[in-house]
C-alpha cells in the first residue's frame, strides 16, 4: 500500500543497481519521510549507496527486524520534480528496464554521487574573537590577515565572488590569510546557496538580425503558438534550407514572454554550437546546454542552471529530454528523424524522440518534430491524424532546390573513388568561386588492406571485419571493436606487397589535393574532428571562404548553414541499396536528401550529383523524380505490405557470448519460455549479421506483434523468468524495445 507518509514509515528507494525492483527502507522515528524524488544515503549489502525515493508505503514485505533505516537524507527539495519523476517511471515500465538505472541517466554522475542541486557559495565572517584580536594588536606582523578581517568587520559577511573583486588587486591571494584565521577561530566559512543571475527581459530580436518571415513559416509559428498551453504534436516538414530554425526562434520567443521555458533537443554533439549560436543572437535569455561532451562540472553546472529556472532555454543531445525544466512551455525536436536520438549502448534503449512526445503529454505542452526527411512513424502519424503537418515546401529568401543529376560509374573512368564528370564539375564550381562538398560515409584511407599475391585481406582478430586503412597515421583499426595495429608493408602471410583497396575519407582528401592543389580543403570525420573547438574551426573555414573544398562524412549531413556551396557531391550512394536491414533504404533517402540540401542554400544555384553504378534502382529514380515525399509514400507502401514499422511493433532480445553456441543456447531457453503467445510472432533465435565483435559472439530474438499491447504484456513477465535461467549467468544480454538497429 503506497501513499503520504509525513513522519515515519517506509520509503521506497530506486537504486542504481540491474534489478528491477525498489528497495524498502525504515524512516527514522519522529523524521519527516522524505519527498519522492529526493536523494537518501542508504546501506546496501556493505555498501552504502546513493537512492532516489520514489514512493512511500505503511508496510512492507521485509521483516522488521531486517528493515534497515534511511542513513541520510541529501536534499530538501527532490532532485527530480514530480513530472521528471513520472517520466521515469514511464520509461522504466516501456522499456522494461530497472528505474534505478533509468534515473541514473536522467541525473548527471555529480548529482548521483551527491553533490548539491544547488549551485554553493561560500560566506565569509568576522568573529568576535577576531574583533578582539584585531584590537588587541595581535594581527600587527600579518599584514594580510589583518587586512581582511578589517574589510570584514566594515562590511560584514561577504560572498566569496564579493571578496574577490574587492580584493583583487590588494590581496589577490587572499585564501592563505584566510585559512589561518580560520585555524585561529577568528574568522566563520559556511556553504550558502549562490545567488542566481538577475531576471533577463523579456527577449527582443536585435536590430536588423530577424529576417521577414515566408507566409508558410508565419503559418507554423501561429498553429503552434495558438497551441501552447495544451498537448499537441506538430511535424515541421520543411525542405532543407526553408527556416525550421526561423520557427523555432519565433515559437520560443512567444513561449518565454508568457514566462515559460523552452527545451530544445538535438541529435548530435556537433549540431549545438550553431544552434546556440543562432539562438544567442535572436533571442536575450539565459540558455543551458547539456551533452555528453562536458566535464562533469559543467554538465553540473548546466543542469543547475536548469534545475533552478535560471536558464530559461535548455538545449541538449539524448539524456536532456530528462532535464529538470520548470514551467515548461515547448519542447523541440530538431531533426527528429536521426537514429542518434535513440541511445543504442548500455542496456537502457530509449527513445529521446518518444520520450520527448511522452513528457509532452504530460506537461500539456506542444512538441514540434522537425525534419526535411521525417521518419516513416512520424509520417504515418501524419496520415493518421494523430500528427498535425506543418509544410515549408520552398526555401527561404531566393534560394532554390538544387538541380539533381546521377554519374553512372559503370560508363566513366573513376580513379581514387572520384568519376571523370565528377571531377569536371569540381572544376566548373571552383572556377566560379563556389565551394565543393564531396560527402563519403567511410572514415579512413582505404576499408581493406589486400594482398596482389595471395589474396590475403587484413583481418580484425576480435570480429568479423576487416581492418580499416589509416594511411597518414601507418595504422590499421577496426571501427567496431577500436582494434589497432600497424601498417604493414608486405603480406604477413606470403611476404608480397599490400595494397589498400576502396576510398575512405582520407584517400579522397589526398585525390583532391592532387587535383586542386591551390583549392583549400578541410576533412570533417571522427578522425580529423577529435578535440574541443575542432569542428567549430572546421565550419568556419568553410563559413569564412577560406576553405573551398570540403570532405564529410555524415557529420556534415545536417544542420550546416554553408551559403556559397554550390557544388554536393555523393560519392557512393550503393551503400545502402541492398542492406538487409529493412531500414536500410529509408535511412539512405535521408542521408542523400539531407547531405543534398548543403547545396544552393544562398544567392547561388546548387548542383547535386550522385555517383553509383545502379542507377536504375527505384530508390534512386523515386528520389530523383518525386523526392522524399514520393519515396516514403513508396517505402509506406512495403512497409505495410510486409507488417513491418510502423505498421507492426518490434522488440529484440540480444545476448553476447564468448562462443557463439552459448548465446544461441540462452535465447533458444528464452524463446521456449515464451511459450506459443498469443498475437506475438517470435523470430530466430539467430546470430546478428555480424557474429562476431570485440571477441564476442552476437545472437538476438526478434518479438514482432500488431498490437502493442499484446507485446508488453508478454515482455512484462517474461523477462522476469529470462533473468531466472541458469544460462543467463554465462551471457550478456539487453532487451531493446522499438528497434531503430537490427544487426
Amino acid at each position: 500500500m503506497t501513499g503520504a507518509a509525513p513522519q515515519g514509515g517506509i520509503s521506497r528507494v530506486a537504486l542504481d543497481v540491474p534489478l528491477s525492483r525498489l528497495f524498502d527502507y525504515r524512516v527514522p522515528e519522529g523524521t519527516a519521510a522524505p519527498a519522492p524524488g529526493t536523494r537518501v544515503g542508504v546501506p546496501f549489502g556493505r555498501q552504502r549507496l546513493i537512492g532516489v525515493v520514489v514512493e512511500h508505503a505503511v508496510d512492507s514485505a521485509v521483516p522488521e527486524a531486517r528493515l534497515k533505516p534511511i542513513a541520510a537524507v541529501l536534499d530538501t527539495v527532490p532532485v527530480l520534480a514530480a513530472e521528471v519523476l513520472e517520466l521515469v517511471r514511464w520509461a522504466s515500465d516501456y522499456y522494461h528496464h530497472p528505474l534505478g538505472e533509468v534515473i541514473a541517466t536522467a541525473l548527471p554522475k555529480a548529482v548521483r554521487s551527491g553533490a548539491s542541486r544547488i549551485a554553493l557559495d561560500e560566506l565569509w565572517a568576522a568573529t568576535p574573537a577576531g574583533r578582539e584580536a584585531l584590537g588587541s594588536g595581535r594581527l600587527a606582523r600579518s599584514p594580510a590577515q589583518r587586512q581582511l578581517l578589517e574589510l570584514l568587520l566594515a562590511r560584514g559577511p561577504l560572498r566569496q565572488a564579493t571578496l574577490n573583486e574587492l580584493l583583487a588587486e590588494r590581496l589577490p591571494r587572499w585564501r592563505p590569510a584566510a585559512t589561518a584565521l580560520l585555524k585561529q577561530g577568528w574568522m566563520l566559512q559556511e556553504s550558502v546557496a549562490a545567488e542566481l543571475p538577475a531576471a533577463a527581459p523579456l527577449p527582443a530580436a536585435a536590430a536588423g538580425t530577424a529576417p521577414v518571415p515566408t507566409p508558410e513559416q508565419s503559418q507554423a509559428v501561429a498553429a503552434i503558438t495558438a497551441a501552447l498551453g495544451g498537448f499537441s504534436t506538430f511535424v515541421l516538414h520543411g525542405l532543407t534550407g526553408s527556416g525550421k530554425t526561423e520557427v523555432y526562434l519565433q515559437v520560443i520567443r512567444e513561449v518565454l514572454a508568457q514566462g515559460r521555458r523552452a527545451l530544445v533537443l538535438v541529435p548530435e554533439i556537433g549540431l549545438t554550437p550553431q544552434l546556440v549560436q543562432r539562438f544567442a543572437q535572436r533571442l536575450t535569455a539565459p540558455l543551458a546546454v547539456l551533452h555528453s561532451g562536458l566535464t562533469d562540472t559543467e554538465r553540473l553546472d548546466a543542469w543547475r542552471a536548469a534545475a533552478s529556472g535560471a536558464a530559461r532555454i535548455v538545449v541538449g543531445t539524448r539524456s536532456a529530454v530528462f532535464a529538470p525544466v520548470p514551467d515548461l512551455g515547448v519542447i523541440i525536436v530538431d531533426e527528429e528523424h536521426d537514429a542518434s536520438l535513440k541511445q543504442h549502448e548500455g542496456g537502457f534503449h530509449y527513445s529521446a524522440r518518444d520520450l520527448a512526445l511522452v513528457r509532452a503529454q504530460r506537461a500539456q505542452v506542444p512538441v514540434v518534430l522537425g525534419s526535411a526527411t521525417p521518419s516513416l512513424e512520424t509520417l504515418q502519424n501524419v496520415v493518421s491524424g494523430r500528427y498535425q503537418r506543418l509544410s515549408l515546401p520552398r526555401r527561404a529568401g531566393q534560394a532554390a532546390p538544387p538541380r539533381l543529376a546521377v554519374v553512372d560509374l559503370r560508363a566513366h573512368a573513376v580513379t581514387s573513388g572520384l568519376a571523370t564528370p565528377v571531377v569536371q564539375a569540381m572544376e566548373r564550381h571552383l572556377a566560379a568561386d563556389g565551394q565543393v562538398l564531396a560527402f563519403l560515409n567511410r572514415r579512413g584511407y582505404a576499408p581493406t588492406l589486400l594482398c596482389t599475391a595471395c589474396g590475403w585481406v587484413a583481418p580484425c582478430k576480435d570480429c568479423d571485419a576487416r581492418m580499416t586503412v589509416h594511411q597518414r597515421s601507418g595504422r590499421l583499426r577496426c571501427h567496431h571493436c577500436g582494434a589497432d595495429s600497424p601498417l604493414p608493408q608486405t603480406c604477413p602471410q606470403c611476404g608480397f606487397a599490400v595494397r589498400p583497396v576502396g576510398q575512405g575519407t582520407e584517400r579522397v582528401e589526398e585525390r583532391l589535393r592532387e587535383l586542386f592543389p591551390h583549392s583549400p580543403l578541410v576533412r570533417v570525420d571522427r578522425d580529423a574532428v577529435r578535440g574541443r573547438g575542432d569542428m567549430d574551426a572546421a565550419m568556419d573555414s568553410i563559413n569564412s571562404g577560406a576553405a573551398r573544398i570540403l570532405v564529410g562524412t555524415q557529420m556534415v549531413t545536417k544542420g550546416h548553414d554553408f551559403q556559397n556551396m554550390t557544388l554536393v557531391v555523393v560519392l557512393n550512394a550503393d551503400q545502402g541499396l541492398f542492406s538487409t536491414d529493412f531500414r536500410a533504404a529509408e535511412r539512405l533517402a535521408q542521408t542523400i536528401v539531407q547531405v543534398a540540401g548543403r547545396a544552393g542554400r544562398g544567392s547561388r544555384a546548387g548542383e547535386v550529383l550522385i555517383q553509383t553504378a545502379y542507377p536504375e534502382h527505384p530508390l534512386l529514380q523515386t528520389l530523383m523524380t518525386e523526392g522524399y515525399d514520393g519515396f516514403a509514400r513508396a517505402a509506406l507502401a512495403e512497409r505495410a505490405a510486409a507488417a513491418w514499422p510502423p505498421f507492426s511493433r518490434l522488440a529484440v532480445v540480444r545476448a553476447s557470448a564468448i562462443d557463439a553456441e552459448t548465446a544461441l543456447a540462452f535465447l533458444t531457453d528464452a524463446r521456449r519460455l515464451a511459450g506459443v503467445p498469443r498475437d506475438v510472432k517470435l523470430l530466430g533465435p539467430v546470430p546478428a549479421a555480424m557474429a562476431r565483435r570485440a571477441g564476442r559472439y552476437h545472437s538476438q530474438l526478434l518479438l514482432e506483434s500488431a498490437d502493442r499491447v499484446a507485446l508488453h504484456r508478454l515482455l512484462g513477465g517474461w523477462l522476469a523468468r529470462i533473468a531466472e535461467l541458469p544460462s543467463a549467468r554465462r551471457v550478456r544480454w539487453a532487451l531493446d524495445v522499438d528497434p531503430i538497429d537490427l544487426f
